[in-house]
């Protein structure tokens, strides 16, 4: 219960954060809750998985992109994900989860989503690569058509080493999970 509770009070307060203009950040306030802990009393894995969902669906519903998607018969699908904790959110703990869409290259969007405490201290790191499937085409779109669709034109900066480091370690793991068993 307590996913749909935090996606509908993200969706009931999206109009109030603006639309979303690439370059820009979501910021998504959560506290972390008894059922958000594992046994080290700490936010379990899977939650901040979870929260970068909600954070990357702010984003989209901001940008226009979840009406646009229905309209074409679109689908936003995650490709993967790479995580990093640096520090516990522990129970009780406020936090932020800053999300952003950093760049795009070909078929690919690459999302970064930050776990941040009030002080400025990052608690995790989330970059994520994304596609937008093209059901009726049966293909994934290349993400400057979908940005066209959405408004106003808008370059992509070239990924970071780091970012390009991230879409090959992707590119590799997803040819060895669809390679033979």
């Amino acid at each position: 219960m307590y996913v749909w509770a935090r996606m509908a009070r993200m969706l009931a307060t999206a109009r109030s954060r603006g639309p979303y203009m690439m370059g820009d950040e979501s910021r998504l306030a959560f506290r972390c809750l008894p059922t958000d802990i594992d046994f080290n009393v700490h936010l379990n894995n899977a939650r901040y998985m979870m929260l970068a969902d909600l954070g990357r669906i702010d984003l989209f519903v901001r940008a226009g992109l979840i009406t646009l998607a229905r309209k074409n018969g679109w689908a936003p699908m995650m490709g993967g994900l790479q995580a990093v904790y640096a520090r516990e959110i522990r129970l009780w703990r406020r936090f932020e989860v800053v999300s952003s869409i950093e760049t795009w290259e070909g078929r690919q969007v690459i999302g970064k989503h930050r776990f941040v405490f009030d002080n400025g201290e990052t608690a995790a790191l989330i970059l994520t690569t994304a596609g937008v499937y093209d059901r009726k085409a049966r293909r994934f779109l290349d993400i400057d058509e979908v940005v066209a669709a959405l408004g106003p034109s808008v370059n992509p900066r070239p990924p970071t080493e780091a970012e390009r480091l991230f879409m090959e370690s992707h590119q590799a793991l997803r040819r060895q999970a669809k390679g033979p068993a």
